[in-house]
């Protein structure tokens, strides 16, 4: 199947490996030379999906629970805001996103990048420190498009459009994409509404979406459509193949992988061999073979022997948009919107994707805004540990800078902390409070969590730390 797509597969990815130890006092010899940092990002996983975090959970992980008892698992993890684009722009430059022009929601088809020119991102911070960077899966944070009339893309700032991309111009490059905004390579899609498959700053391919069309777009017959069932399996191919030749090469450039595939998001794609294998419906099952996937990917950094010079980092983007999942329910059709509330009385066994906390995605509250977050890094992370201190997705930028050695320029990464020490194993609070964000006024708006303290925004609400 994956043979099948080898026109764009001439990239690689690695691992997200994140080198550790720039605590005050720590002896510089604990830092590897070039540690390696690997993210692993997925779309739309609840908390309590991963049996780690969930003992009742209906789906089977073996892979993520592996990689939680041979690190840190983190259990007051947050994403910034409860849908995509948002907590994507806070992991990638440290801040929250209402800073940027796009104030709330996810960014629509075709929409310019969230982030300004001058902004320093996270795998531009480690460009600059001499790695090489690569990025498979979504990217979901602005690209332009280049078009045959010099008009916006038909379709632009939609999700549907029958249209959509009626105008563009497939044999130009698209501009102020992943590479740049820091990634030497690129292989994925910048948002899967649109379709378009891109290597580096090429439009290559497409992907066959059951919810989307590009019938319109003009000269696309040399477009190869990769079904969505497809994806998955083929980002981690690339990915591998990236990390066998990294290996191969030996080479002293460190890399860093973000790996951020499309799953468990609606549709759900799932591939025939993972059908009906769980009791939690098409949606565990979706999580299973993304589970399976990230089991290859953490297996060849063993037998590649990169495991001990590489930090694997593992989280969501939001919460599930399921409050129950179950094989006795039809989840084929299931709609990305809240509004959607899917009939779960009278069955003989629930998964509940965000257990034990209340609502989904969208929402502000617990289970659409904390996420599941997995650290690894064997001499340097205890193994088989949990740590409730307080972190968001826009700590990365500041923990990664640190654990590499790097101090991150003035006005950078301005709401990020550096918990390097919480990833060690040290309890203390120094992230004190974090903000998070809904989609919508009607779900619940922006609010604080940590330890008490007087708010004087009226959207703001304070809550006392766990």
């Amino acid at each position: 199947m994956i043979a099948t797509y080898q026109k764009i597969t001439k990239i690689t990815v690695p691992f997200l490996v994140i080198g550790t130890c720039l605590l005050s006092g720590c002896s510089t010899k604990e830092v590897p030379k070039s540690p390696n940092v690997i993210v692993l990002l997925v779309d739309d996983l609840g908390y309590g999906d991963l049996q780690c975090y969930n003992p009742n959970s209906l789906i089977p992980t073996p892979n993520l629970d592996r990689l939680a008892n041979q690190g840190i698992r983190m259990t007051r993890a947050y994403c910034p805001v409860a849908v995509c684009s948002p907590s994507r722009y806070a992991l990638m430059t440290g801040s929250y996103s209402w800073r940027s022009w796009k104030k709330s929601g996810v960014m629509a088809n075709y929409e310019p990048s969230m982030i300004e020119s001058e902004m320093l991102t996270l795998p531009e911070m480690l460009q600059k420190a001499g790695y090489l960077t690569a990025g498979f899966g979504k990217w979901h944070l602005g690209t332009t498009f280049p078009t045959l009339d010099g008009q916006r893309p038909a379709g632009y700032g939609k999700f549907r459009a029958d249209d959509n991309g009626a105008n563009l111009d497939l044999s130009k490059p698209v501009t102020d994409g992943p590479l740049d905004h820091g990634f030497d390579r690129w292989l994925g899609f910048s948002c899967a509404s649109e379709c378009w498959i891109l290597e580096d700053n090429e439009i290559t391919a497409a992907i066959g979406h059951d919810l989307y069309t590009i019938e319109a777009t003009p000269n696309s017959d040399h477009i190869e459509v990769i079904p969505l069932a497809d994806y998955l399996p083929y980002l981690t191919q690339q990915s591998l193949a990236f990390l066998k030749d990294q290996a191969a090469a030996d080479a002293e450039q460190p890399f860093f992988l973000y790996f951020a595939p499309y799953v468990p998001h609606i549709p759900l794609a799932v591939s025939e061999d993972f059908r009906r294998r769980t009791q939690a419906g098409l949606y565990g099952d979706y999580v299973h073979e993304l589970d399976h996937y990230i089991g290859q990917l953490l297996d060849a950094l063993d037998e590649l022997k990169l495991s001990d010079h590489t930090m694997v980092i593992f989280a969501s983007d939001n919460g599930s948009q399921f409050e129950i999942t179950s094989d006795e329910m039809d989840l084929q059709n299931a709609s990305n919107s809240p509004e959607d509330r899917l009939e779960h009385a009278n069955l003989s066994h629930k998964h509940q994707p965000n257990w034990p906390l209340r609502g989904t995605k969208w929402s502000i509250y617990e289970g659409g805004v904390r996420t599941p977050f997995i650290a690894r890094w064997p001499g340097h992370i205890p193994a088989g540990q949990t740590n409730d201190a307080l972190l968001g997705l826009n700590d990365l930028m500041a923990t990664v800078a640190a654990s590499i050695g790097q101090e991150l320029p003035p006005g950078t990464g301005s709401d990020s902390h550096n918990l390097l020490p919480n990833l060690r194993g040290n309890e203390q609070d120094i992230r004190r409070e974090i903000i998070v964000q809904s989609t919508a006024e009607n779900l619940g708006s922006l609010k604080t969590i940590g330890n008490s303290f007087p708010v004087n925004n009226r959207n703001c609400t304070t809550l006392t730390t766990m």
